[in-house]
């Protein structure tokens, strides 16, 4: 008889909702150490995160609802979010996130979004 192998379910308890994702590259240290939660429920949580600090080299964030049985890539919608709280605090975007901003709206978005 073949052995039964568990695997944890990455669809939450209550799937009732819009769980968030951010796929974290390894950035230049080239390796992973940090254990986290990668999921959020919240799309706040998920531009508060960015904005601080909380990811090492963030590549898209992805929104999902299993029960709705839809998913979307909502990089772009998210990198304009950031750029737009940046532009209100009159602050530049943080260093550690001009990667993720040049892929999803491009240097010269931002230029236009700063000139604005």
């Amino acid at each position: 008889m073949g052995k039964l192998i568990w695997t944890t379910s990455i669809v939450p308890y209550g799937a009732d909702e819009t769980i968030y994702i951010v796929v974290d590259g390894l950035g230049q240290r080239g390796t992973f150490h940090q254990e986290r939660e990668i999921e959020r429920t919240e799309l706040e949580s998920v531009v508060a995160d960015l904005l601080s600090g909380q990811f090492n080299d963030p590549i898209c964030v992805a929104a999902f609802n299993t029960l709705e049985h839809w998913s979307k890539d909502i990089s772009t919608d998210v990198a304009r979010e950031i750029q737009c709280r940046c532009d209100m605090d009159s602050c530049d975007v943080p260093q550690y996130l001009a990667g993720f901003m040049e892929l999803h709206i491009g240097p010269a978005s931002q230029l236009a979004l700063r000139r604005a």
